[in-house]
This record gives C-alpha cells, structure tokens and sequence, in this order.
C-alpha cells in the first residue's frame, strides 16, 4: 500500500487558458523581444532547472539576437501572463483535500523556483500539500532521481511507498520510476500514448473522478 501521493504541477493538476505558445508570443511582444519559439524555450528551460528565476532562459534565448530587451523582464512578463491564465482542472481541489485523509501528499514541479511558487501561490495551494518541493530549490531536476529522493525525503517516506503523477514521460515517468516510484501517468488529449512503465494511467480530464480508485487498486494484493 503506498503511504504518500506525489504530483507534477503543470498540465496534471493545473492548466493555463491560453496555450504556452501564444504566452509566449504575448509576453515578448509585452517586454520588446523578438518572436520567440515554444522549442527553443523548452530547450533552454530544461538548460536552467535548479535557477531562482526564469531569467537565465530568456538569457539564453536572446544571447546572440540583436534586442535590447532586458531578459529580466522578459521573465516577468512570461510569468506574469502565465498566472493569469491559471487554473486548476476540475476537482482537483477537493481530491488533493480527501487524500490527505489518507496519504502523505506532495508535489515535485521542475522549473525556477519564483515562477513556480509563484504558480502555487496564484492557485492559493501553499498548504495544499504535505511538502510541496520546486527543482530550483535543488541539486537537480526531473528525471535525476535525486529530485524524486528529495520530495520522498521531505514527506519521511522511502520512495518505494509512493505513487507519483505526471504527464511527461522523461521528467515523470521515466524519472520516478528510475527512482523506485510507482507512477500514474496523466494522459493529454493531444500527448504520448500511454507508457508501458508507468503502473497505470489515466486521462487529464478524469483525474479527480478516476485517481483514488486507481490508488485504492494499490492496496491490492496484484500490485
């Protein structure tokens, strides 16, 4: 039986309105910065997961263009269009508050530390979470193990006792699985198909409704 629940931030428990793409293009334009494309952003995102903020990114993405923008405010920009499209998927609230009831709950979201606090905070879920742990507050990010290891030593469980949630397939259910992790993987409707590492899967829009059944199948003697 797992003794703790982990989840992914982004796109397993919360969605914004807009897609990133148009975010993107708006917070540009917002700051004065050449158009900017969603690839070269999650290339540079996944150079700069244990950063205090979004700044090395833009940093990095306009090294080399001819811009005055200041990639500062870039950031600030992209992170502040990003809170305001916000939300939470549908019951994902209550399901987070009925589970605690029964497990430890965490959370474990790779990105710079302001940015993603500052996500939690927008959806008022500071204490949402038994631990609740941003890669920029560690050695290292999704899929190293050590930031699953972290996340499982905040919540004083070994990870072999928790079950983790995600969508990505590298950062989550490559990375908590390497970790010892059972995983849930959530399904988009437009992502990878399901992974045959993960213990089980199930789909983004039905995850307050279908998760504590998958969990309650943990307790049985077949996983």
């Amino acid at each position: 039986m797992p003794r703790s629940v982990v989840f992914d931030l982004d796109y397993t428990l919360a969605v914004p309105t807009q897609d990133r793409t148009t975010i993107l293009r708006q917070a540009a334009a917002e700051a004065g910065a050449p158009a900017l494309t969603r690839e070269a952003y999650l290339d540079a995102h996944r150079r700069n997961l244990t950063r205090e903020t979004r700044e090395p990114i833009f940093a990095d993405l306009l090294e080399g263009r001819e811009t005055d923008a200041d990639p500062a405010a870039v950031a600030d920009a992209y992170r502040e269009t990003i809170a305001a499209s916000l939300e939470a998927l549908p019951g994902v609230e209550a399901m987070l508050g009925e589970l605690r009831d029964e497990y430890r709950v965490g959370l474990l979201t790779n990105g710079p530390v302001r940015a993603q606090r500052d996500k939690i905070a927008t959806l008022g879920w500071e204490r949402a979470f038994d631990a609740a742990l941003v890669t920029g507050e560690l050695e290292a990010g999704k899929p190293d193990r050590r930031a699953f290891e972290a996340i499982a030593a905040e919540l004083d469980v070994d990870p072999g006792d928790v079950v983790y949630v995600g969508d990505e397939v590298e950062a989550d259910v490559y990375g908590a699985t390497n970790a010892g992790m059972d995983v849930v993987q959530v399904l988009l409707e437009d992502g990878p198909g399901p992974d045959p590492r993960a213990a089980d899967h199930v789909d983004q829009s039905a995850i307050a409704a279908e998760l504590p059944r998958i969990l309650d199948a943990f307790d049985s003697p077949a996983k």
